[in-house]
């Protein structure tokens, strides 16, 4: 028969490799990175659709400034921060297609994370597949965000990948709609290169002058993000501009920026607005 104090003793250690068990699970668990639903977590593999992808200019760069776009040096900084891709002809429809957002993710390399990133459509690719495969000439830092930490420069190496892709809504936090006036804009011209809007492009742009006018003067696209309009009279500042969206059934469909370019204006200056689609 053990003794009183051998059995004391066994369950004295019992306890104390219990608690220490517990002790190294709770440590574990805590340690163990937490994982966050996002937009993609609900989405199937059905909901993508294949598509081609290439990358131009230096390895961590942004791909290149101005484009087809007219975005210009905007595309470096943030909300764009590099993250661009030019398109071939079914993504960059004409220019109606700068500024619109895409999610794009690769598995067809070893050096694929899986994971979507978010690119912004800001140049045209018109040697870039046909009119109807999809293919993304992202910036080569946009193109290394799609690999295993680590591996960018492998996943570059492969030049020419499989990817897929969906569009999805732009969405920049904190950031308002921008108007960068054109440098050839004077009083009987002004055409500007709008920027940095939410959602799904634009449909329609209008200019209204002056202080108490209530009459909007449709703009046309002139290429790419830049919209312009002709005058036959000089043009009275301050104008507010109203941007149409595409129509979508839960989202804000317009937005004005009243007396967002100021009265003296300047050519080349960009002015920021107040406003943003939801």
């Amino acid at each position: 028969m053990p003794s009183l104090l051998s059995r004391r003793l066994t369950l004295l250690l019992t306890l104390v490799a219990f608690f220490s068990f517990l002790l190294i699970a709770s440590a574990s668990s805590c340690s163990m990175p937490r994982k966050f639903l996002n937009s993609s977590s609900y989405i199937s593999d059905s909901d993508w659709s294949p598509a081609d992808a290439t990358w131009y200019g230096s390895p961590i760069g942004n791909g290149s400034e101005g484009g087809a776009c007219g975005y210009g040096d905007s595309v470096g900084k943030p909300p764009f921060s590099s993250m661009i891709s030019a398109g071939g002809s079914p993504i960059y429809k004409s220019g109606k297609g700068c500024g619109g957002c895409y999610e794009v993710k690769c598995s067809s390399n070893p050096a694929c994370s899986g994971n979507p990133v978010i690119v912004v459509i800001t140049d045209e690719c018109p040697g870039c597949g046909s009119d109807q495969r999809f293919h993304f000439d992202m910036s080569g830092t946009a193109f290394g965000a799609m690999a295993v930490s680590g591996k960018e420069d492998q996943l570059r190496n492969a030049g020419k990948l499989e990817i897929q892709y969906r569009s999805v809504k732009c969405n920049f936090p904190g950031t308002n709609i921008e108007f960068k006036v054109d440098s050839g804009s004077n009083p009987y011209y002004f055409a500007v290169v709008i920027q940095y809007e939410n959602g799904n492009g634009l449909a329609n742009v209008e200019l209204k002058e002056g202080e108490g006018s209530a009459s909007w003067r449709p703009m046309e696209q002139s290429w790419g993000a830049v919209w312009k309009l002709n005058s036959g009279s000089p043009l009275q500042a301050p104008f507010s501009v109203r941007l149409t969206a595409p129509e979508s059934p839960d989202s804000q469909n317009t937005v004005e920026a009243s007396n967002v370019i100021p009265a003296g204006w300047s050519p080349g200056q960009t002015y920021r607005s107040l406003v943003n689609f939801n």
